[in-house]
């Protein structure tokens, strides 16, 4: 029944340390990662990774990922289609070609390169979002933009991060002439499932939503949105994909029924009361300071290029259609923040054997640090536009 002290623990301690985060201003993760750290092998040694722990974390991301698809709005993606498009594309394109030449330089085989870029690729603009509300910006040209982009960027980084878990994983298992063998059967599985995702889209999701609707038992449309989330996860993972894969896909299915709202009010709850927390606590457990100055080259090398990359990248790709600097300023900074994208896929990553142990501790604070950093550069960039303006 140890189970039940460390769950205890672990809700207790993420809720204390969100509250504080956010009374000064800091993103409510930070702080669960920073307890996960504490609690674990790194500082005082009170929990460990186990089996509860892996499970508990496992179903916490697709949650989180189901919940980021719910969240996709296809409908701005359709009405800022171009600019959107220009922003995603450029800021995962420079980031992943930069950060693999990084990686290189420090010694990461091919596979670990690629996936280091990917892993940069990432945007979580939650943070961003704050900003906007708070400053007016949310429904400006760069804001819609941000938005947009943010659409894209998760379902580029998604579908990327995929085919790297299928295909070295592919790779990795075969032996010998088998391996051509082994990626082709592979890649016809992922074809066909995404036929089932659009599947999903057109006819599934939208009936099982409504016979859920016309059902007696007690919260049945949301009972109904796990077993899809569920579902697609774990097909996803049947044909070689990873599950957040499959539950992102299925959270955007949803999204696109009349139940939408209902569902996210209600799978939030589910979320953050227990499956999220853990999920953020294990990447901390997984953390060590073993070598940290070893790794400050690294550390600091690797967090002004994770800033840059999507800053200039982004900002170009807003630059290609049409807007000025300031703009491009603006939209760049609002892209930058890394957040709970970045630290799901080097999860993944990590136990897909594609971002060693050595250097996972400082991907990790890279990652925290463009998280912070993010908001005080997007509050710098709106307030030199409103300055350019005013004179």
């Amino acid at each position: 029944m140890a189970y039940l002290g460390t769950l205890s623990l672990i809700l207790i301690t993420t809720a204390l340390a969100g509250q504080l985060c956010r009374r000064f201003g800091i993103p409510a993760v930070i702080g669960q990662l920073l307890v996960g750290i504490i609690l674990g092998p790194a500082v005082l040694g009170l929990i460990k990774t186990n089996d509860f722990v892996e499970i508990f974390a496992e179903i916490g991301v697709i949650i989180l990922m189901f919940m980021a698809g719910l969240e996709s709005d296809l409908g701005l993606l359709k009405k800022y289609v171009k600019p959107a498009t220009s922003v995603a594309v450029m800021g995962v394109i420079v980031p992943v070609i930069l950060v693999y030449g990084f990686g290189r330089l420090f010694d990461f085989n091919n596979e670990e390169a690629i996936f280091l870029g990917v892993t940069f690729a990432a945007t979580s603009v939650s943070i961003s979002v704050e900003v906007l509300k708070e400053l007016h910006k949310l429904d400006s040209k760069e804001g819609t933009t941000i938005l947009g982009a943010a659409v894209i960027d998760d379902i580029l980084a998604v579908l990327i991060l995929g085919a790297l878990v299928s295909v070295f994983s592919d790779v990795a298992q075969a032996e010998g002439g088998h391996v051509q063998t082994n990626l082709w059967a592979g890649l016809i599985y992922q074809v066909l499932f995404f036929g089932v995702i659009y599947l999903l889209f057109k006819w599934i999701a939208p009936l099982l939503i409504k016979v859920a609707e016309k059902m007696t038992i007690p919260s049945a449309v949301i009972l109904v949105s796990l077993v899809i989330c569920l579902g697609m996860a774990y097909l996803a993972e049947m044909v070689g994909l990873s599950g957040i894969v499959g539950s992102f896909f299925a959270g955007v299915a949803v999204a696109q029924t009349p139940a939408k709202n209902k569902i996210d009010e209600n799978i939030e709850p589910i979320g953050y009361a227990v499956f999220i927390p853990v999920f953020f606590i294990s990447i901390g457990l997984n953390m060590t300071f073993k070598g940290f100055f070893d790794d400050l080259v690294f550390i600091i090398g690797l967090t002004i290029l994770a800033l840059l990359t999507k800053w200039v990248g982004c900002g170009l790709g807003a630059k290609l259609l049409g807007m000025d600097f300031s703009s491009g300023n603006i939209i760049g900074s609002g892209m930058v923040s890394r957040g709970e994208m970045a630290l799901i896929i080097a999860q993944v990553g990590y136990e897909a054997h594609l971002l060693s142990s050595k250097y996972y501790s400082g991907v990790i604070i890279v990652i925290i640090l463009t998280t912070v950093i993010a908001p005080f550069m997007l509050k710098g960039a709106i307030n030199r536009q409103r300055k350019l303006e005013a004179n």
